[in-house]
Protein backbone atom coordinates (compact mmCIF):
# COMPACT_ATOMS: atom_id res chain seq x y z
CA UNK A 1 0.00 0.00 0.00
CA UNK A 2 1.36 3.39 -1.04
CA UNK A 3 0.30 7.00 -0.76
CA UNK A 4 -0.11 8.20 -4.36
CA UNK A 5 -0.53 11.86 -5.32
CA UNK A 6 -2.37 12.73 -8.52
CA UNK A 7 -1.50 15.90 -10.39
CA UNK A 8 -4.51 17.81 -11.77
CA UNK A 9 -4.26 16.38 -15.28
CA UNK A 10 -5.04 12.84 -14.16
CA UNK A 11 -8.39 14.00 -12.79
CA UNK A 12 -9.05 16.00 -15.95
CA UNK A 13 -8.29 13.00 -18.17
CA UNK A 14 -10.60 10.89 -16.01
CA UNK A 15 -13.48 13.42 -15.93
CA UNK A 16 -13.25 14.20 -19.64
CA UNK A 17 -12.83 10.52 -20.56
CA UNK A 18 -9.86 11.60 -22.67
CA UNK A 19 -9.59 9.24 -25.68
CA UNK A 20 -5.82 8.73 -25.36
CA UNK A 21 -4.96 9.29 -21.69
CA UNK A 22 -8.27 8.33 -20.06
CA UNK A 23 -7.58 4.59 -20.51
CA UNK A 24 -4.14 5.01 -18.87
CA UNK A 25 -5.76 6.69 -15.88
CA UNK A 26 -8.39 3.93 -15.71
CA UNK A 27 -5.60 1.30 -15.55
CA UNK A 28 -3.88 3.30 -12.82
CA UNK A 29 -7.14 3.36 -10.82
CA UNK A 30 -7.49 -0.43 -11.20
CA UNK A 31 -3.90 -1.06 -10.07
CA UNK A 32 -4.27 1.33 -7.14
CA UNK A 33 -7.45 -0.43 -6.03
CA UNK A 34 -5.80 -3.85 -6.31
CA UNK A 35 -2.80 -2.68 -4.30
CA UNK A 36 -5.03 -0.80 -1.82
CA UNK A 37 -3.07 2.39 -2.42
CA UNK A 38 -4.30 5.64 -0.91
CA UNK A 39 -5.08 8.38 -3.42
CA UNK A 40 -4.33 11.95 -2.44
CA UNK A 41 -4.21 15.34 -4.10
CA UNK A 42 -4.23 18.97 -3.05
CA UNK A 43 -7.07 21.43 -2.68
CA UNK A 44 -5.21 23.38 -5.36
CA UNK A 45 -5.69 20.45 -7.77
CA UNK A 46 -9.42 20.58 -7.04
CA UNK A 47 -9.42 24.27 -7.94
CA UNK A 48 -7.55 23.63 -11.19
CA UNK A 49 -9.87 20.80 -12.19
CA UNK A 50 -13.04 22.75 -11.34
CA UNK A 51 -11.92 25.79 -13.35
CA UNK A 52 -12.58 24.14 -16.74
CA UNK A 53 -16.23 23.19 -16.11
CA UNK A 54 -16.86 26.57 -14.47
CA UNK A 55 -15.36 28.37 -17.47
CA UNK A 56 -17.81 26.73 -19.88
CA UNK A 57 -20.77 26.56 -17.51
CA UNK A 58 -20.89 22.74 -17.41
CA UNK A 59 -22.73 22.42 -14.09
CA UNK A 60 -23.06 18.64 -14.34
CA UNK A 61 -19.27 18.38 -14.57
CA UNK A 62 -18.90 20.80 -11.65
CA UNK A 63 -21.16 18.56 -9.57
CA UNK A 64 -19.28 15.39 -10.58
CA UNK A 65 -15.96 17.02 -9.71
CA UNK A 66 -17.27 18.12 -6.34
CA UNK A 67 -18.42 14.57 -5.60
CA UNK A 68 -14.98 13.18 -6.35
CA UNK A 69 -13.14 15.80 -4.31
CA UNK A 70 -15.47 15.22 -1.35
CA UNK A 71 -15.12 11.44 -1.55
CA UNK A 72 -13.92 9.70 1.62
CA UNK A 73 -11.67 7.61 -0.66
CA UNK A 74 -9.62 10.68 -1.60
CA UNK A 75 -7.25 12.28 0.89
CA UNK A 76 -7.25 16.05 0.31
CA UNK A 77 -4.02 17.86 1.21
CA UNK A 78 -4.25 21.49 2.21
CA UNK A 79 -1.78 24.28 1.57
CA UNK A 80 -0.82 25.49 5.04
CA UNK A 81 1.94 27.70 6.43
CA UNK A 82 4.24 24.68 6.77
CA UNK A 83 3.46 23.84 3.14
CA UNK A 84 4.39 27.39 2.17
CA UNK A 85 7.87 26.85 3.62
CA UNK A 86 8.31 23.73 1.48
CA UNK A 87 6.90 25.60 -1.54
CA UNK A 88 9.50 28.34 -1.05
CA UNK A 89 12.32 25.80 -0.90
CA UNK A 90 11.08 24.02 -4.04
CA UNK A 91 10.70 27.31 -5.94
CA UNK A 92 14.14 28.39 -4.78
CA UNK A 93 15.97 25.15 -5.57
CA UNK A 94 14.18 23.73 -8.60
CA UNK A 95 13.08 25.17 -11.90
CA UNK A 96 9.31 24.66 -11.64
CA UNK A 97 6.26 26.87 -12.02
CA UNK A 98 4.45 28.20 -8.97
CA UNK A 99 1.52 25.85 -9.67
CA UNK A 100 3.82 22.83 -9.88
CA UNK A 101 5.57 23.93 -6.70
CA UNK A 102 2.20 23.97 -4.89
CA UNK A 103 1.53 20.38 -5.95
CA UNK A 104 5.04 19.25 -5.07
CA UNK A 105 4.99 21.03 -1.71
CA UNK A 106 1.69 19.42 -0.70
CA UNK A 107 2.95 16.01 -1.78
CA UNK A 108 6.28 16.52 -0.03
CA UNK A 109 4.68 17.55 3.25
CA UNK A 110 2.45 14.44 3.10
CA UNK A 111 5.53 12.30 2.37
CA UNK A 112 3.96 10.58 -0.62
CA UNK A 113 5.41 7.44 -2.08
CA UNK A 114 4.50 8.26 -5.67
CA UNK A 115 3.66 11.54 -7.41
CA UNK A 116 1.91 10.88 -10.74
CA UNK A 117 1.89 13.53 -13.43
CA UNK A 118 1.83 13.89 -17.18
CA UNK A 119 4.24 16.81 -17.05
CA UNK A 120 7.56 15.64 -18.46
CA UNK A 121 9.29 18.60 -16.78
CA UNK A 122 8.52 17.09 -13.36
CA UNK A 123 9.17 13.44 -14.09
CA UNK A 124 12.32 12.15 -12.41
CA UNK A 125 12.92 15.25 -10.26
CA UNK A 126 14.20 14.45 -6.80
CA UNK A 127 12.12 16.38 -4.27
CA UNK A 128 12.65 15.78 -0.55
CA UNK A 129 9.62 14.05 0.97
CA UNK A 130 8.53 12.43 -2.31
CA UNK A 131 9.81 8.92 -2.98
CA UNK A 132 9.30 8.93 -6.73
CA UNK A 133 7.87 11.25 -9.41
CA UNK A 134 6.62 9.44 -12.52
CA UNK A 135 4.84 10.11 -15.76
CA UNK A 136 1.46 8.40 -16.13
CA UNK A 137 2.71 6.68 -19.29
CA UNK A 138 5.26 4.70 -17.26
CA UNK A 139 4.20 1.41 -15.71
CA UNK A 140 5.11 2.27 -12.15
CA UNK A 141 2.25 0.66 -10.25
Amino acid sequence: MSLVYWDSMLFIYQFDDHPVYGPHVARIVERMETRKDVLCTSTFAAAEVLAGPWRVGNWDAVSRCREIFHSPDLRMLEFRLATAEIFAEIRGRFSVSAADAVHLACASEARVDLFLTHDRRLEGKVIPGIQFIANIMMNVL
